[in-house]
């Protein structure tokens, strides 16, 4: 998989993103990562990709040009037209079935806007999926594009070296992970969960999976809603006695 992403730090993309996991990836040839730097498709003696806005207010706006040129600079050798991903607040949230859906892609273009954002004729000329990490405002989009590829990245065959263990990440099913434990048995007074100790595969998943449901009820309620349609009867009687334990504390 490829990832392009057009910016005005690309060390900044390059650095982050070339330690642990997706590091490994790109010294594997499983995805590369390729920052482009905006400013280099600049006309301006002075490298200028911004300027004021029309109708005035505060700050400045990136120019439609230096992007597009910088766009089609990037795509030149591609078959099709890439999703081209704008990281804004006004964009839907990321979440891990998104990561899911883009991981099945062969290339994706990154957009990292600054400043007091992009023109927007260029964002309605180039742009197919406006993206969102979270409810607040960033300097910029290059480190929503890193979380986001980081994300992507693990749904790429061979990224992870367990098999599982994407699928046992927090969200997979629309619920939180249960608590993990390590080595050693007791650790401050407190031991390691009996259960996980017994070597009995049907009572640890049973365990897990009704940590993961007290966890999502205790600290993310509203992921239950999302994925009611995966809950079985025993999961929601579980989640029952969550209720009335926790109605009765």
């Amino acid at each position: 998989m490829r990832f392009h992403i057009m910016t005005l730090f690309p060390e900044m993309i390059m650095s982050g993103l070339s330690e642990s996991v997706i590091g490994r990836a790109q010294r594997t040839g499983l995805i590369s990562v390729n920052a482009v730097n905006i400013r280099d498709f600049s006309k301006d003696k002075h490298l200028h990709v911004d300027d004021y806005p029309y109708g005035g207010g505060a700050g400045m706006v990136m120019q439609p040009d230096p992007i597009f040129d910088c766009y089609q600079s990037v795509t030149a050798d591609m078959t099709k037209k890439p999703r081209v991903i704008y990281m804004t607040p006004q964009g839907r949230v990321f979440s891990q079935e998104i990561a899911k859906e883009l991981a099945m892609e062969e290339e994706l273009v990154f957009l990292c806007g600054h400043y007091e954002g992009v023109d927007e004729r260029i964002l309605d000329e180039i742009v197919t999926d406006h993206l969102s990490i979270g409810d607040y405002v960033l300097t910029g989009g290059e480190l929503p594009a890193m979380v986001m590829i980081d994300a992507i990245s693990r749904f790429v065959p061979g990224v992870l070296n367990n098999k599982d263990s994407a699928a046992g990440d927090s969200f997979h099913d629309g619920l939180l992970e249960y608590p993990q434990y390590t080595r050693p048995e007791v650790f401050h007074g407190q031991p390691v969960p009996e259960v996980l100790l017994s070597g009995h595969h049907a009572n640890i998943e049973k365990w897990r999976r009704q940590q993961s449901l007290k966890r999502t009820f205790e600290r993310r309620p509203d992921l239950l809603l999302q994925a009611a349609d995966s809950l079985s009867d025993e999961d929601l009687h579980y989640l029952e006695l969550l209720k009335i334990n926790a109605c009765q504390s």
